[in-house]
Protein backbone atom coordinates (compact mmCIF):
# COMPACT_ATOMS: atom_id res chain seq x y z
CA UNK A 1 0.00 0.00 0.00
CA UNK A 2 2.86 2.71 0.85
CA UNK A 3 4.60 1.59 -2.69
CA UNK A 4 1.21 2.57 -4.45
CA UNK A 5 0.71 5.62 -1.99
CA UNK A 6 4.08 6.82 -3.38
CA UNK A 7 3.37 5.93 -6.92
CA UNK A 8 0.52 8.04 -6.71
CA UNK A 9 2.06 10.77 -5.37
CA UNK A 10 5.50 10.53 -7.41
CA UNK A 11 2.57 10.63 -10.67
CA UNK A 12 0.45 13.45 -9.18
CA UNK A 13 4.00 15.50 -8.92
CA UNK A 14 5.32 14.75 -11.79
CA UNK A 15 2.28 16.14 -14.00
CA UNK A 16 2.15 19.06 -11.84
CA UNK A 17 5.81 20.17 -12.80
CA UNK A 18 4.93 19.33 -16.54
CA UNK A 19 2.11 21.77 -16.39
CA UNK A 20 4.48 23.77 -15.05
CA UNK A 21 6.76 23.21 -18.19
CA UNK A 22 3.89 24.21 -20.30
CA UNK A 23 2.97 27.14 -18.63
CA UNK A 24 3.22 30.27 -21.04
CA UNK A 25 5.55 32.78 -19.37
CA UNK A 26 4.70 37.10 -20.82
CA UNK A 27 7.74 38.58 -22.00
CA UNK A 28 6.21 41.80 -21.60
CA UNK A 29 5.06 43.22 -18.23
CA UNK A 30 2.50 45.67 -19.35
CA UNK A 31 4.43 48.49 -17.09
CA UNK A 32 7.83 48.48 -18.44
CA UNK A 33 10.55 47.02 -20.18
CA UNK A 34 12.35 45.22 -17.51
CA UNK A 35 13.87 41.72 -19.41
CA UNK A 36 14.65 43.83 -22.06
CA UNK A 37 17.49 46.16 -23.69
CA UNK A 38 18.04 48.35 -26.52
CA UNK A 39 20.57 48.79 -29.23
CA UNK A 40 20.20 52.15 -30.52
CA UNK A 41 22.86 52.63 -32.98
CA UNK A 42 22.08 56.85 -33.14
CA UNK A 43 22.78 56.84 -29.19
CA UNK A 44 26.13 56.20 -29.49
CA UNK A 45 26.97 59.40 -30.38
CA UNK A 46 24.15 61.43 -29.17
CA UNK A 47 23.14 59.82 -25.96
CA UNK A 48 20.20 61.85 -25.72
CA UNK A 49 18.41 60.56 -28.62
CA UNK A 50 14.86 59.01 -28.23
CA UNK A 51 14.51 55.72 -26.86
CA UNK A 52 11.85 54.41 -29.89
CA UNK A 53 10.58 51.65 -27.72
CA UNK A 54 7.94 52.59 -24.84
CA UNK A 55 4.82 51.47 -22.80
CA UNK A 56 1.52 53.48 -23.82
CA UNK A 57 -1.52 52.37 -22.21
CA UNK A 58 -0.44 49.05 -20.84
CA UNK A 59 0.82 48.12 -24.87
CA UNK A 60 4.62 47.93 -26.01
CA UNK A 61 5.06 50.16 -28.87
CA UNK A 62 8.02 50.51 -31.48
CA UNK A 63 8.13 54.14 -32.33
CA UNK A 64 9.48 53.14 -35.56
CA UNK A 65 12.31 56.08 -35.48
CA UNK A 66 15.01 56.11 -34.37
CA UNK A 67 15.87 52.53 -36.34
CA UNK A 68 17.57 49.72 -33.93
CA UNK A 69 16.25 46.73 -31.37
CA UNK A 70 14.49 45.90 -28.21
CA UNK A 71 16.02 42.93 -27.01
CA UNK A 72 15.34 40.59 -24.66
CA UNK A 73 18.02 39.81 -21.80
CA UNK A 74 17.75 36.18 -21.82
CA UNK A 75 18.19 33.34 -24.44
CA UNK A 76 15.65 31.14 -25.73
CA UNK A 77 15.48 28.02 -27.55
CA UNK A 78 12.92 25.27 -28.86
CA UNK A 79 10.16 27.37 -27.92
CA UNK A 80 6.76 28.72 -29.47
CA UNK A 81 6.30 32.34 -29.73
CA UNK A 82 3.14 33.93 -29.86
CA UNK A 83 2.62 37.77 -31.13
CA UNK A 84 -0.07 40.22 -31.18
CA UNK A 85 0.46 43.46 -32.92
CA UNK A 86 -0.85 46.01 -35.20
CA UNK A 87 0.36 48.96 -37.18
CA UNK A 88 -0.95 52.01 -34.94
CA UNK A 89 -1.15 54.12 -38.22
CA UNK A 90 -0.23 53.58 -41.73
CA UNK A 91 0.84 50.19 -43.32
CA UNK A 92 4.39 49.95 -42.88
CA UNK A 93 7.75 47.73 -41.52
CA UNK A 94 8.54 45.88 -38.60
CA UNK A 95 9.43 42.17 -38.06
CA UNK A 96 10.75 39.97 -35.03
CA UNK A 97 13.86 38.37 -34.35
CA UNK A 98 14.57 34.63 -33.36
CA UNK A 99 18.23 33.57 -32.53
CA UNK A 100 19.54 36.86 -32.45
CA UNK A 101 23.37 36.95 -31.54
CA UNK A 102 26.18 39.64 -32.25
CA UNK A 103 24.97 42.97 -32.49
CA UNK A 104 24.71 45.44 -35.53
CA UNK A 105 26.37 42.40 -37.67
CA UNK A 106 24.72 43.80 -41.18
CA UNK A 107 24.59 47.59 -41.98
CA UNK A 108 25.95 48.51 -38.61
CA UNK A 109 22.22 48.13 -37.39
CA UNK A 110 21.06 44.64 -37.49
CA UNK A 111 21.70 41.77 -35.10
CA UNK A 112 22.93 37.94 -36.54
CA UNK A 113 19.46 36.43 -36.12
CA UNK A 114 16.76 34.73 -38.56
CA UNK A 115 13.85 37.69 -38.92
CA UNK A 116 10.63 37.22 -39.14
CA UNK A 117 8.86 39.91 -40.83
CA UNK A 118 5.57 41.73 -40.10
CA UNK A 119 6.01 44.49 -43.23
CA UNK A 120 2.09 45.06 -44.27
CA UNK A 121 1.70 42.47 -46.86
CA UNK A 122 4.59 40.31 -46.29
CA UNK A 123 4.19 39.38 -42.82
CA UNK A 124 5.87 35.76 -42.66
CA UNK A 125 8.85 36.85 -45.11
CA UNK A 126 12.09 35.20 -43.84
CA UNK A 127 14.95 37.56 -43.61
CA UNK A 128 18.63 35.59 -43.55
CA UNK A 129 20.70 38.02 -41.37
CA UNK A 130 24.31 36.25 -41.06
CA UNK A 131 22.32 33.29 -40.90
CA UNK A 132 20.61 30.96 -43.31
CA UNK A 133 17.76 28.15 -43.42
CA UNK A 134 16.30 26.48 -46.32
CA UNK A 135 12.39 26.08 -47.84
CA UNK A 136 11.09 24.00 -50.26
CA UNK A 137 10.85 25.54 -53.42
CA UNK A 138 14.02 27.50 -52.51
CA UNK A 139 14.55 29.09 -55.95
CA UNK A 140 10.79 30.00 -56.82
CA UNK A 141 10.52 32.04 -53.29
CA UNK A 142 14.43 33.57 -53.22
CA UNK A 143 16.17 33.46 -56.45
CA UNK A 144 18.80 32.16 -58.02
CA UNK A 145 21.16 30.21 -56.11
CA UNK A 146 24.29 31.54 -56.80
CA UNK A 147 22.42 35.01 -54.89
CA UNK A 148 21.79 33.48 -51.59
CA UNK A 149 23.24 34.35 -48.09
CA UNK A 150 23.19 36.77 -45.58
CA UNK A 151 25.21 39.61 -46.12
CA UNK A 152 24.70 43.32 -47.45
CA UNK A 153 25.28 42.21 -51.31
CA UNK A 154 23.09 38.81 -50.83
CA UNK A 155 19.93 37.83 -51.33
CA UNK A 156 18.56 37.22 -47.90
CA UNK A 157 14.42 37.11 -48.28
CA UNK A 158 12.39 33.98 -48.56
CA UNK A 159 9.60 35.01 -49.45
CA UNK A 160 6.34 33.78 -47.68
CA UNK A 161 3.54 31.02 -48.48
CA UNK A 162 0.46 33.13 -48.54
CA UNK A 163 -0.71 36.81 -49.68
CA UNK A 164 -4.02 36.96 -47.73
CA UNK A 165 -3.38 36.37 -43.89
CA UNK A 166 -3.20 39.44 -42.11
CA UNK A 167 -5.97 41.64 -41.66
CA UNK A 168 -6.41 45.21 -42.54
CA UNK A 169 -4.22 47.71 -40.83
CA UNK A 170 -5.39 49.06 -37.24
CA UNK A 171 -6.55 45.94 -36.67
CA UNK A 172 -4.88 43.27 -34.50
CA UNK A 173 -2.78 40.28 -35.93
CA UNK A 174 -1.46 37.51 -34.18
CA UNK A 175 1.89 35.74 -35.44
CA UNK A 176 3.24 32.62 -33.77
CA UNK A 177 6.63 31.99 -34.44
CA UNK A 178 7.70 27.78 -33.18
CA UNK A 179 11.38 27.16 -33.37
CA UNK A 180 12.46 23.85 -32.33
CA UNK A 181 15.93 22.25 -33.05
CA UNK A 182 16.95 23.86 -36.57
CA UNK A 183 13.52 24.35 -37.73
CA UNK A 184 11.63 27.62 -37.72
CA UNK A 185 7.15 27.78 -38.89
CA UNK A 186 5.22 30.47 -38.43
CA UNK A 187 1.40 31.33 -38.56
CA UNK A 188 0.14 34.59 -39.36
CA UNK A 189 -3.84 34.90 -37.94
CA UNK A 190 -4.02 30.59 -38.02
CA UNK A 191 -2.99 30.49 -41.60
CA UNK A 192 0.71 28.79 -41.68
CA UNK A 193 2.98 31.40 -43.85
CA UNK A 194 6.26 29.89 -43.59
CA UNK A 195 8.10 26.64 -42.84
CA UNK A 196 12.18 26.40 -42.79
CA UNK A 197 14.61 23.99 -41.88
CA UNK A 198 18.44 23.68 -41.44
CA UNK A 199 18.56 27.03 -39.79
CA UNK A 200 22.28 27.52 -38.98
CA UNK A 201 21.49 28.46 -35.29
CA UNK A 202 19.11 26.85 -33.01
CA UNK A 203 19.13 29.61 -29.52
CA UNK A 204 19.20 33.10 -29.25
CA UNK A 205 17.91 36.26 -28.05
CA UNK A 206 14.71 37.88 -29.04
CA UNK A 207 14.50 41.52 -30.55
CA UNK A 208 11.92 43.39 -32.07
CA UNK A 209 12.57 46.25 -34.47
CA UNK A 210 12.20 49.90 -34.89
CA UNK A 211 12.32 50.37 -38.51
CA UNK A 212 10.30 53.33 -39.79
CA UNK A 213 6.92 52.18 -38.99
CA UNK A 214 4.65 52.85 -35.18
CA UNK A 215 3.40 49.30 -34.19
CA UNK A 216 1.91 48.23 -30.74
CA UNK A 217 2.47 44.73 -29.44
CA UNK A 218 -0.55 43.78 -26.92
CA UNK A 219 0.83 40.28 -26.11
CA UNK A 220 4.22 38.44 -25.99
CA UNK A 221 4.25 35.11 -24.45
CA UNK A 222 6.67 32.36 -24.91
CA UNK A 223 6.46 28.91 -23.97
CA UNK A 224 8.82 25.57 -23.82
CA UNK A 225 9.46 23.11 -26.44
CA UNK A 226 10.24 19.75 -25.02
Amino acid sequence: MRTLFLLIAFFLVSCVAKKAEVTPKSLFNGTDLSGWHIDIPAMDSNPDTLNPFIVRNGMLVSLGTPGGHLITDSVYQNYQLTVEYRFAGDPGNCGVLVHASTPRALYGMFPQSLEVQMQSGEAGDFWCIAEDISVPDMEARRGPKETWGGTEDKNRNIKNLTDDSENPVGDWNTMVIECLDSEIKVWVNGNVVNHGTGCTTTKGHIALQAEGSEVEFRRLEIVGIE
